[in-house]
């Protein structure tokens, strides 16, 4: 304990420097690695203020590289892809959202936990993890501690399920589709998605991977009922969140003009890259304290609806 206090100390001292922001540069410039995950990144930020590192000028452009990065992420999805697997996932999907988001908000006052939490847990277990928290959190104006709390139950999660959902999968006797569909319903990131659905078999990775895809697309018109119902009194307008446009231009002008897919493969890596320093910067701005304010109740609230939409969705697809 003395030697964390001495080198929190130290830093302290550093920190107190104009020039003391090599070790953001450093993490920074390693989330351009492919061994830098959204987990990894977030966690790597979280022992920046453990250790006392702080930078403040940097934390200000947090909101605006989100934004940015998630525009850059619809140059890479593909429209037809989402129009040619629509009738076998989209009710699913539509009734699942649905079902989580009610269901987070209602939790949410049951259990106490506070606003912003409960729609960042709900958003983020409805659709699509991180990208989902990441997209509404500059709408609701969230604080850094509730932005980090609903990432971190949202990364424990996936990496439960990326092993245990095979393996129930096994158990229960799923059909490839069926593992497919579930995964994609149930699992928050992608990422995880992609990779419980790779484990189980060739079937069952194309089918999650484009069902996930149709989900994720609900970010959209989510964040745009987000906006209106954050309203603070009905004299003020709407803060509409026009990086969600520019995401839909950049998915239309994408399929528009296929001869540049190239670029759109370097905008969706850029975008993705950009996620993951957005994420270290959340998680350096954030210390154990602003976390334990959520409190317990949060935290069963995601394990609640992970464990609802998992079983829903389950008992949905195989009946």
């Amino acid at each position: 304990m003395n030697a964390i206090k001495a080198l929190k100390s130290t830093i302290a001292i550093g920190n107190q420097s104009k020039n003391f922001n090599w070790p953001y540069l450093i993490i920074i410039y390693l989330c351009f690695m492919p061994f830098i995950s959204p987990a990894i990144a977030l966690c790597v930020g979280l022992v920046f203020s453990f250790l006392g590192i702080k930078h403040e000028s940097i934390h200000h452009y947090t909101s605006k590289i989100l934004q940015v990065s998630i525009v850059l992420m619809g140059f890479g999805m593909s429209l037809s892809a989402v129009i040619s697997s629509s009738k076998d996932g989209f009710l699913e999907t539509a009734i699942s959202v649905t079902v989580v988001m009610l269901l987070g908000i209602f939790l949410g006052k049951l259990l106490k936990v506070e606003k912003n939490i409960s729609l960042l847990i709900a958003c983020g277990t409805a659709i699509c993890g991180g990208s989902a928290i990441a997209a509404v959190a500059p709408i609701l104006n969230s604080k850094n501690y509730e932005n980090s709390f609903a990432l971190i139950v949202v990364f424990v999660l996936n990496a439960i399920a990326l092993l245990l959902f095979p393996f129930l999968g096994h158990q229960l006797g799923l059909s490839q589709e069926t593992f497919g569909n579930w995964a994609a319903i149930a699992i928050h990131d992608t990422s995880s998605v992609v990779g419980a659905g790779a484990i189980y078999g060739e079937k069952a990775l194309q089918v999650a991977t484009t069902v996930k895809l149709i989900r994720a697309l609900w970010i959209i018109p989510l964040s745009l009922i987000v906006a209106f119902m954050n309203r603070n009194g009905e004299k003020k307008s709407i803060h509409f969140p026009w990086f969600i446009l520019l995401f839909v231009l950049a998915i239309v002008f994408a399929n528009i003009f296929p001869t540049y897919q190239t670029s759109y493969e370097h905008f969706n890596w850029l975008g993705k890259r950009g996620m993951l320093i957005a994420l270290f910067l959340i998680g350096s701005n954030i210390s154990v304290s602003e976390i334990r304010k959520s409190g317990v109740k949060s935290f069963a609230l995601g394990i609640i609806l992970w464990g609802v939409i998992a079983a829903g969705s389950l008992f949905f697809l195989i009946h």
